[in-house]
């Protein structure tokens, strides 16, 4: 009975509406513009999947060097030692700060990895015509969107890692380029996001 009720819904674009992305309001398929926020309309984004898995392959690309390559590069006496976030992780961890390399983990691991699934997924959802699964892709979609407000404290995460270690050992630290390679994967995660348009969900054809 539900699988019937969700083929026989009825988009904005059966109904010859449009729904602007701004502040959700429906308009008629006629006007250009939104005559509530005055943003420019458009009744599907065509350029939407493409763009998503454009900036998913970018995030996939640097995640690998993010997490394996060298996070920061500590000097103490003249000697330089290279350390990934991995070794952020355990570091906290010898010395009981549990909390700080549980925050680490999420924020620089677990986080990265769950967005880029949940978007590949909405890919695979609408490029096949999953209509049945649109209500939960939905909701996966929003739960990114909402974890997007907060992906620059991944950035501020890895930041304290390196501030906390440098007070701990009194070092002097320089960052590596899995910290380069680390914003990219936050920056394209967010852009993804932002260009995937939830309608195309909806769409039957």
């Amino acid at each position: 009975m539900m699988y019937g009720m969700m083929m026989n819904y009825k988009s904005d674009k059966d109904l010859k509406l449009v729904l602007c992305m701004h502040c959700m309001n429906v308009c008629k398929i006629t006007e250009k513009k939104c005559s509530k926020c005055n943003s420019k309309l458009k009744q599907r984004d065509t350029y939407s999947l493409v763009k998503t898995l454009c900036f998913c392959i970018i995030a996939i690309i640097f995640l690998v060097p993010a997490n394996l390559l060298p996070m920061m590069e500590v000097t103490t006496l003249g000697v330089v030692q290279s350390n990934t976030i991995f070794d952020g992780i355990v570091y906290f961890f010898q010395t009981k700060s549990y909390f700080i390399a549980f925050i680490i983990f999420i924020a620089s691991i677990a986080v990265p990895i769950f967005k880029l699934a949940v978007l590949l997924y909405l890919l695979y959802v609408t490029k096949f015509n999953k209509t049945t699964l649109a209500r939960n892709a939905t909701k996966y979609y929003r739960i990114i969107k909402f974890i997007g407000k907060w992906s620059m404290l991944d950035i501020f995460v890895v930041a304290l890692m390196i501030v906390m270690v440098q007070f701990g050992n009194l070092s002097n630290i320089s960052a590596g380029f899995a910290a380069i390679a680390f914003t990219i994967v936050v920056i394209s995660t967010m852009l993804a996001t932002e260009s995937f348009d939830t309608r195309l969900l909806w769409d039957k054809d």
